[in-house]
């Protein structure tokens, strides 16, 4: 008779425990409070989807790194490669010279990113500073200055890409004034759509807006380029229509614009294909990767046609720490991973086996969660106050939180009201480890619904 699954959770003391309020109290008196902390625990160890406190506790974990860990925590393949090259070399500067690992990673982006044509890539340090650089080249490439997004996107925290951001209150006030010449459309957000509109309807009204935007927001000679996330993350895992994406592909090539896809947090299997972009059958000029490229060690990417990507200045692109070589290394071992077609196959699997649960316990509180959306398994539940007005729930979202993390689960908010629970477990989390940690977030609703 074959033997139950061990329990992956395992609580010693209460969540948080001693020694991790201990700890969380140091670091909220030693660093600014604006640098958030979502959780009141501190971190010994991980491995795979299960995560070790400073007191001995194993929680399971569903936020991955805020979608950095596709791979898992600590896989051994990326440990290894990260030790090797540790004891060869740390840091030169990819300005300052060659080393392997960097051309190796550009040449793995080349190949896999979409589109058949001649590309180059761009190394950085961070998602933010990837799309930054993205946008300078495409200003270089056009010569123009204008750069497009959409209501709820999330681009980072430089200050061009604060300015680029949708969510004021948690990611802007009092930061001001902002960068220039960034010019906000409308994004079609399926489940706030007006009770008159189905679905259909209210993708051909906003197909419609984007003429209309290029005439009473900014006119497209105008426009450098256009930033799109193919499935929106702080925005609360909004999935653009594929119908959408289309027409943007083909305003952007009516009026020679550079459609950039942000796959920072969706690229990288986490929605299931190796690229958000590729559920619409679009193919971006530019695309921007970071988070799960290297597999928690800090590395972005900027990788778009040749033609674009070559018009900068020699000297006009780069940075110290671009392109270190340990995330170098890091990057390869998660590619080699990520790209398999196994691998992207288990994603999907994985996405379905969450979605399926959490749209169980939506029939079971649809008073309370309003919404269960995503594509793959970068998922989100939206919390709402009740199913008629769908007013967001801040507080119930907090509340759901709280109680996945007391009972050994770690989730995390998104959402432009931050009342959305978000769904970024490793994609090598076991079914085993799905279903236990799906069992805590119901019980938390059925306790926060109570």
């Amino acid at each position: 008779m074959p033997l139950c699954p061990a329990m992956a959770i395992e609580l010693k003391t209460e969540i948080p425990g001693p020694r991790s309020r201990e700890i969380v109290a140091r670091r909220d008196a030693a660093t600014p409070p604006g640098a958030a902390r979502l959780t009141p625990i501190a971190v010994e160890s991980a491995e795979g989807s299960v995560v070790v406190d400073v007191d001995g506790n194993r929680l399971i974990d569903l936020a991955g790194g805020i979608g950095v860990l596709a791979v898992g925590h600590c896989p051994p393949g990326v440990v290894d490669a990260l030790s090797a090259q540790a004891s060869r070399l740390v840091h030169m500067c990819a300005i300052v010279s060659t080393y392997e690992p960097y051309v190796q990673v550009a040449e793995r982006l080349n190949e896999l990113t979409p589109g058949d044509f001649p590309k180059k890539t761009l190394l950085t340090s961070t998602g933010a500073e990837a799309v930054e650089a993205a946008v300078g080249i495409a200003r270089y490439y056009t010569g123009r200055q204008g750069i497009v997004t959409f209501e709820g996107g999330y681009h980072g925290r430089s200050s061009l890409t604060m300015a680029m951001t949708s969510k004021f209150a948690l990611f802007k006030k009092g930061f001001g004034p902002f960068a220039p010449e960034v010019y906000r459309f409308p994004f079609p957000d399926l489940y706030r759509r007006p009770r008159s509109f189905s679905e259909d309807e209210w993708i051909d009204w906003h197909l419609e807006k984007l003429d209309d935007c290029f005439i009473s927001v900014v006119a497209p000679e105008h426009v450098a380029a256009v930033v799109v996330e193919p499935l929106q993350g702080e925005g609360g895992f909004r999935p653009a229509p594929p119908a959408w994406l289309q027409r943007l592909r083909e305003l952007c090539d009516l009026h020679g614009i550079v459609l950039v896809a942000d796959e920072v947090q969706s690229g990288m299997g986490r929605t299931g294909l190796l690229f958000g972009v590729e559920h619409a059958g679009v193919v971006p000029d530019v695309v921007t990767t970071a988070k799960s490229l290297a597999a928690g060690m800090p590395l972005g990417a900027v990788t778009g046609r040749s033609e674009i990507m070559d018009s900068p200045h020699p000297g006009g692109l780069g940075g110290t720490y671009a392109g270190n070589p340990l995330a170098c290394v890091a990057a390869l071992e998660a590619l080699d991973i990520i790209a398999r077609p196994e691998f992207l196959a288990r994603a999907r699997e994985v996405g379905g086996r969450i979605r399926a649960r959490l749209e169980k316990i939506q029939s079971e509180h649809p008073e309370l969660i309003g919404d269960v959306r995503g594509l793959g398994p970068m998922l989100a539940m939206e919390v709402v106050t009740d199913s008629e007005s769908r007013k967001p729930c801040m507080e119930a979202t907090a509340a759901i939180n709280a109680a996945t993390l007391q009972r050994g689960v770690i989730t995390i908010r998104a959402g432009l009201y931050s009342n959305c629970v978000r769904f970024l477990p490793p994609l090598t989390i076991s079914d085993a480890e799905i279903d236990e940690a799906l069992d805590v977030v119901a019980e938390a609703v059925d306790t926060v619904a109570a």
